[in-house]
């Protein structure tokens, strides 16, 4: 009887353990947006951004209405496939319509410089993500002129 009692029991924690390996791990949600960008250059050179640094289009920045300024964000340019990663350093956009300004630098990377307005998606970073990032490289690319 006693043998029964002891199987019986393992059966049970077996069939527990199984039931409980078909359940998904819960995922964090990640904050995205998307929507409409615009970019600002020359205009503004120098000029003081919400976070006290001047701005200067040369640099992966771009303006957001809502994120923390310091933020990380990776923008994905919908049309090319073309992602970047930027930091908010401002308030914006201006324009209405769309959720991000991108400095001129910013744009370019992204292969709209040459018009006004293009549909990207946002996925701000966060943690290890944004501890794997090579800062120098992400605010000191390479020169550029803008005609705006």
């Amino acid at each position: 009887m006693l043998l029964v009692t002891v199987a019986g029991t393992s059966a049970q924690g077996a069939g527990s353990s199984r039931a409980h390996s078909h359940t998904q791990p819960h995922k964090a949600t990640r904050w995205t947006q998307t929507g409409k960008a615009s970019w600002y250059g020359r205009g503004f050179q120098g000029h003081r951004t919400a976070s006290g640094e001047a701005f200067d289009l040369n640099i992966l920045t771009c303006a957001h209405r809502t994120l923390p300024i310091g933020s990380v964000v990776r923008v994905t340019n919908l049309t090319n496939r073309r992602s970047i990663v930027v930091r908010v350093n401002d308030r914006g956009p201006i324009g209405e319509g769309r959720i991000v300004d991108l400095s001129y630098a910013a744009a370019r990377a992204l292969g709209f410089h040459g018009r006004g307005m293009m549909r990207v998606r946002l996925d701000k970073l966060e943690g290890a993500e944004t501890a794997q990032l090579n800062w120098p490289e992400l605010t000191q690319p390479p020169l550029v002129g803008a005609t705006r």
